[in-house]
């Protein structure tokens, strides 16, 4: 048996959304609502950094410079921040395309999808921008990570499909079993394969690099799951958007939930920390820690 200890650590409005750990020892997150980054080192006070009040910062992920490098949703760009707070942003050729995901390649790039462009973008470090059309349309790709194998692989929310995009553009469409499972958030677990959680179906997918899928139920399958990524643990850790509660899965597939302390806070984003807890962006305007300890014999 495992204990799990969630404390919360506000840090102000504007809609925390996505999280990730910078190359400073700082979880850094954006705040959606507000049009900021923030910034917290574990156990200090947490600070921000100015943009666009209504450019809708979403994703943020560190980046293959030094930097973090996040999506502007609603102003349809891609931006960087240094770890001293200095925005460089750069706008996508294609107008109104949603930029959501984003993720570092192995080609020293970052990789990104357009929501409502049914494209794979990449820029590199200095700007410049190629993107790759998918094959259908209509799929409002989401969330992307790197895979074991070179490639990107990334979810089709509305085509209820994983897909895979090489670093020359060659993309490969995985359906899901489940129909209507609206897959959102994707990471790459420590047995190297894929794992995605399927939001309006209620269940954690596994998608080996040769396509085999394994599909794991939620205790709630109401509980809209949102975002998955590994723990120190060798588990790993994903949220409960609509069950406002955390949870892990092992590589075998044996869940475990847990109720967040305050009701209704929206759970979306969640990354491994730099102190080794696992954080959870929470909207209503804090940051979760997680953390795990065996339980004492009794």
């Amino acid at each position: 048996m495992t204990n799990v200890s969630i404390e919360e650590h506000p840090v102000g409005g504007g809609g925390p959304y996505a999280i990730t750990t910078g190359p400073d020892g700082a979880l850094w997150y954006t705040l959606v609502h507000s049009g900021r980054i923030g910034r917290l080192v574990p156990g200090g006070e947490p600070d921000s950094h100015r943009l666009d009040p209504d450019c809708g910062p979403t994703v943020i992920t560190d980046g293959p410079d030094g930097a973090l490098w996040f999506t502007e949703y609603r102003a349809h760009r891609i931006g960087r921040i240094t770890t001293g707070g200095e925005v460089t942003e750069h706008p996508l050729p294609n107008a109104g395309c949603g930029p959501f995901g984003i993720a570092a390649g192995p080609d020293g790039a970052l990789w990104f999808t357009e929501t409502t462009a049914d494209r794979i973008g990449r820029i590199t470090t200095g700007g410049e921008v190629t993107e790759f059309p998918l094959p259908v349309t209509g799929t409002f790709p989401s969330a992307i990570t790197a895979g074991p194998d070179g490639a990107l692989w990334f979810t089709m929310n509305q085509a209820d499909a994983v897909g895979r995009i090489t670093t020359d553009g060659t993309v490969t469409v995985h359906p899901l079993p489940t129909p209507g499972s609206a897959p959102v958030g994707i990471t790459l677990g420590p047995d190297g394969a894929l794992w995605y959680v399927a939001i309006a179906a209620g269940h954690i997918g596994r998608v080996t690099t040769d396509g085999g899928i394994t599909e794991f139920p939620l205790p709630d399958r109401a509980g809209r799951p949102h975002a998955i990524t590994p723990g120190a643990d060798g588990s790993l850790w994903f949220t409960e958007w609509g069950g406002n509660r955390v949870g892990s899965i092992t590589t075998a597939g044996v869940i475990a939930v847990h109720d967040l302390p305050t009701p209704g806070s929206e759970p979306h984003g969640i990354a491994l920390g730099p102190d080794g807890a696992v954080w959870a962006a929470l909207e209503t305007g804090s940051l979760a820690r997680i953390t795990t300890a065996p339980a004492a014999a009794r």
